[in-house]
């Protein structure tokens, strides 16, 4: 280990001062993760298997399922790692593809959550224009163009993030991410701050504007309708996509707006367990519990599998 380059690995600290809180929160992830797996592959194969839900908006959550998945997948097993055992350690090639699949999966996350609200403004706005509009191959454009996105920022943000000289490996974190190894690193970070900066603004705060516009002229036209019905539907629809942009969006942004401040260094490591764990869980349930289309066709689905089984 020198002090111009990143070590072979890390310590990441973690809960480590609070063993009672690390006992607790190892429980909490081992409860949670399986509810997680269980509930997007759900949405996953509902979206896949359900000729109903062949619409854009299902074809949207579906991927937003994955994405969590895969969010979940990739930060789960080392948390559980350093939650449960003494050894706290991760290779340096674990961290750099824990903090590849982070940044890639978040900023993907981000503009598809965009993605979404577009869609949304469509079916509302334009009701007689949205199967005209929102076709199959502008929906494939627009998910790769989330991806796309995600996976610049990731091949952009790694590498200059390992470049910064540091003159230890103990991360005050349980996982891998830009802001705690800022932190780490020693001489000058601001063009990291800065890049940082421009990431939040380009991945939050642009789509956080772009999300309350598009919700802004939805409440217009949800105004304007005469059936009560159909009020209450959009109103359902858009209110469980609104909650999970704000879960989002709010613990991101608490994290990486100022890394280096107190309030991030002492904090930031409960708001990311927040959005790498209890928000991949909610989501799907925070879509389906006020959704009458995907619980209906969860219904079909465990009938037809219980009809299987008996024949």
């Amino acid at each position: 280990m020198t002090n111009k380059s990143f070590p072979v690995g890390f310590i990441l600290l973690g809960f480590s001062g609070w063993p009672q809180v690390e006992l607790v929160l190892f429980w909490v992830v081992i409860i949670l993760y399986p509810v997680t797996v269980l509930s997007n592959s759900t949405i996953i194969l509902l979206s896949r298997m359900d000729p109903r839900l062949y619409v854009p908006m299902y074809f949207f959550l579906s991927n937003l399922s994955f994405l969590d998945l895969c969010l979940a997948t990739a930060c789960v097993p080392q948390m559980l790692s350093n939650l449960w055992g003494p050894d706290k350690s991760i290779t340096y090639a674990g961290c750099v593809m824990q903090l590849c699949v982070f940044l890639c999966v978040g900023a993907t996350e981000g503009i598809l959550l965009v993605v979404m609200a577009f869609d949304r403004y469509i079916a509302v706005c334009q009701p007689l224009r949205y199967t005209t509009i929102m076709h199959c191959p502008l929906c494939w454009k627009l998910l790769f163009m989330a991806w796309l996105s995600g996976l610049t920022e990731s091949l952009v943000q790694s590498p200059i993030t390992f470049q910064l000289p540091c003159t230890h490996h103990h991360l005050d974190d349980f996982l891998c991410q830009v802001p705690a190894l800022i932190r780490l690193a020693c001489g000058d970070t601001s063009i990291n701050e800065w890049q940082m900066a421009i990431s939040v603004v380009i991945f939050t705060m642009v789509p956080v504007g772009l999300i309350l516009t598009t919700y802004g002229h939805i409440a217009q036209a949800v105004g304007k309708m005469k059936s009560e019905a159909g009020r209450q539907k959009v109103i359902a629809t858009c209110s469980s996509h609104l909650l999970v942009v704000f879960m989002f969006y709010g613990t991101v942004a608490m994290v990486y707006t100022d890394p280096k401040s107190n309030f991030s260094s002492k904090h930031g490591k409960f708001f990311t367990f927040f959005y790498t764990v209890v928000t991949p869980m909610l989501n799907p349930l925070i879509y389906t519990l006020r959704n009458k289309e995907v619980k209906d066709a969860l219904q079909r689905m465990l009938r037809n599998w219980i009809c299987i089984s008996r024949s």
